[in-house]
């Protein structure tokens, strides 16, 4: 029995490490994590590896949902530009349900609206956008401020799965 669904969003250069191992992470611990894009059947990720998309970012809704997964590489720069997608990550957001994201991925996040009085962590590549964005920027392996989990880069990745899973499990984090 599934706890329930965290959606991982994918682009085009997404970084393939930042969406398989966080997938994978969360099927072991029981949750599903359909992977959706822009309308495209699939994706090739910045080292090569295909990824299939399970649908379209306009099939869900975030009552349907325990989280959202913002990846980075470079499909944030392209999935940021879709309105679809800012607003279910809003809506993720406004319902206090779970916002992760890593690497490149606060692109999308900062689109969104919601990072402002957040204290985030990303590659140090985009740190002024975050701060330009109005969040705090640390470089730290993970950052948790509320529903928003955030992280570096590949080799933070298993400190980021371990706080998804963590923050997932905790009371009244449950499948709607």
């Amino acid at each position: 029995m599934s706890q329930g669904v965290v959606l991982i969003l994918v682009g085009p250069e997404y970084e393939d490490l930042e969406v398989w191992y966080p997938k994978l992470r969360l099927e072991e611990a029981g949750y599903e994590t359909p992977i959706v894009g822009m309308g495209e059947a699939s994706y090739r990720g910045k080292h090569g590896y295909p990824c299939p998309v399970d649908g379209h970012v306009k099939d869900w809704k975030a009552d349907a949902l325990l989280g959202i997964l913002a990846p980075g590489g470079w499909a944030p720069d392209k999935l940021r530009r879709d309105p679809l997608v800012l607003d279910l990550v809003r809506q993720v957001h406004e319902a206090g349900k779970l916002v992760a994201t890593i690497c490149h991925g606060p692109w999308i996040l900062i689109s969104a609206g919601i990072v402002r009085g957040h204290t985030l962590t990303s590659t140090v590549g985009i740190r002024d956008d975050v701060v330009n964005a109005g969040a705090t920027w640390v470089d730290e392996p993970v950052v948790v401020d509320g529903n928003i989990i955030s992280s570096r880069v590949p080799k933070d990745l298993p400190r980021f799965g371990a706080a998804m899973v963590e923050w997932l499990g905790r009371e009244g984090h449950s499948a709607p």
